[in-house]
């Protein structure tokens, strides 16, 4: 099997001087993860939801604080893009993918952009099909959090693990999911763009020993709570590959939280799976 034969064709594009709005309402409307940014014909970048959900952080330099949506594709993307021929095998394909970290691949023949491979194309694929493990034999450790951290916070964290991170109650079960999607597609308060403001309140102990008590803490911009996705779609650990893979087809979603008697064993991704068809 080869690229060609699970690629995407053909391919939403923008250009380099466009703002990232029109980026990013091309990919909420077409329900896609990376655009490739065309100039006079000739692929010249790609910018994607990591590059412009990243950017939301609200620790950066006051420069690097105006709205996002009028910032130029250019100043996001990333220049140069790894690409493949249409007759690059898929499993060379998987392999750019894990190696280099990247979830999608243009296709570029004569000269030209044909397609795009992303990782949701070699979900599709046969070799998918032929994998027969179970999903505590693929499935990693969890990064967890609170309903209450900040935006910055776990921008930060999803950074550094370049991971999803999952959301949990007090009593440690499970609340919701973050992914690079709900970071790029955040519903902004007002019309400037810019993130809304609240109060948070928490539970603490106002002395060591002390009774605990609901307290002001800090006036913060949106938390967890605010863009987090829910109800979170669940597998368990001794289930199929198979099924994880159909879950992930039928729901449009790109990873399962593991969970066995309410208690959250991991989490099962794409990447995951596609690691399987790389080896």
């Amino acid at each position: 099997m080869k690229a060609a034969d699970v690629m995407t064709s053909p391919v939403y594009v923008v250009g380099p001087a466009e703002n990232v709005a029109h980026a990013r309402n091309l990919m909420l409307k077409h329900q896609i993860s990376r655009l490739p940014v065309i100039e006079k014909g000739t692929l010249v970048g790609i910018i994607t939801k990591k590059d412009i959900g990243y950017r939301l952080r609200q620790t950066e330099p006051a420069w690097r604080r105006r709205p996002i949506d009028h910032i130029p594709v250019s100043v996001l993307m990333t220049p140069d893009p790894a690409t493949v021929g249409p007759e690059t095998g898929i499993r060379e394909v998987s392999s750019l993918m894990i190696g280099c970290d990247i979830s999608g691949i243009p296709v570029v023949e004569n000269g030209e952009v044909a397609g795009i491979v992303t990782k949701s194309d070699l979900m599709r694929s046969a070799l998918i099909g032929k994998i027969t493990t179970k999903v505590e034999d693929v499935m990693e450790d969890v990064i967890t959090i609170t309903r209450y951290h900040s935006l910055t916070h776990i921008i930060d964290l999803m950074q550094e693990r370049n991971d999803t991170v999952v959301v949990v109650n007090n009593d440690g079960t499970l609340a919701g999911i973050i992914t690079e999607s709900n970071l790029t597609f955040f519903i902004y308060a007002d019309e400037k763009s810019e993130l809304p403001v609240k109060d948070v309140t928490m539970l603490r102990k106002e002395a060591h020993a002390g009774r605990k008590s609901f307290r002001h803490v800090v006036e913060m911009a949106a938390i967890a709570e605010d863009f987090m996705s829910r109800p979170v779609i669940t597998i368990t650990p001794g289930a199929p590959v198979s099924e994880a893979v159909s879950l992930m087809r039928e729901k449009n979603i790109n990873s399962l939280v593991v969970v066995q008697e309410n208690e959250i064993r991991g989490i099962i991704k794409r990447d995951d799976i596609i690691r399987e068809v790389a080896q």
